[in-house]
């Protein structure tokens, strides 16, 4: 049981790892951070329908409720974010947009179940663990470049992404302690955060990242955005139907 929790570990904290590489991989000027949240959008809303929402309607039929439970949580969420940023007085750090603390939020709700995902394989066995870690780290590079370009756009710095984005990943290691010392218990849980994840994966995409696109009158960039977010789409999409889950 010992070598089986290391094992768990050490692949949770590789695959957390992949959140900050996927700052410093984004060697592009700042004010072209832009482009990737039309992938992102792309793959945040490929991620809650083609990934998320099947996986959680096989388990049960009140995944579209949790899924629209979670859409409200991120809409109250948010306008309390933006309450807080624009009405408290003398302050002096940093504003960053509150679209950065929902992608933090959804995405370490994500992570969180990805952990529990591996901790469960490798329950099973040490291989079918380190096929499912794999699968989870070529899953994770698309969307953690959509979500490094999200922060960088909403405000942050290179170096307060990377931080912020590794601390939202380390929630994975969270649902992997939990799912090993409560396996036999987790799997209502599961279902619900999978569906809450991609309710929050849908408002973040639906209710501030094509709104910020449609701004964009140019028609050459128009074309760009257009092509990037099915970019985005492709690649979830890829990645999920080649891994044959």
């Amino acid at each position: 049981m010992a070598a089986e929790l290391a094992w768990i570990i050490g692949s949770v904290l590789a695959t957390s790892l992949v959140s900050v590489l996927a700052i410093f991989m984004l060697r592009i000027r700042e004010e072209n951070v832009f482009w990737l949240v039309s992938f992102a959008a792309g793959s945040l809303l490929a991620a809650a329908f083609i990934d998320l929402l099947p996986e959680a309607t096989e388990a049960s039929g009140n995944a579209f409720a949790y899924a629209l439970i979670g859409v409200v949580f991120f809409f109250v969420l948010e306008r309390f974010l933006y309450w807080h940023h624009h009405h408290i007085k003398h302050e002096k750090r940093e504003k960053i947009h509150s679209l950065a603390y929902l992608v933090l939020i959804g995405d370490g709700i994500h992570n969180f179940i990805d952990g529990t995902v591996i901790a469960a394989s490798f329950l099973v066995d040490i291989r079918v663990g380190m096929a499912a870690t794999l699968a989870i780290i070529l899953h994770e590079i698309p969307q953690e470049l959509g979500d490094a370009g999200i922060l960088i756009y909403s405000g942050m710095s290179r170096l307060k992404a990377a931080f912020f984005n590794f601390l939202s990943a380390l929630t994975a290691l969270f649902g992997a302690i939990l799912a090993y010392m409560f396996s036999a218990t987790i799997d209502w849980l599961a279902v619900f955060l999978i569906s809450f994840a991609a309710g929050g994966f849908i408002y973040v995409a639906a209710g501030d990242l094509l709104p910020e696109l449609r701004k964009e009158v140019d028609i050459r960039k128009s074309s760009i955005q257009l092509l990037l977010f099915i970019m985005g789409i492709a690649a979830i999409s890829t990645i999920k139907y080649a891994g044959g889950a």
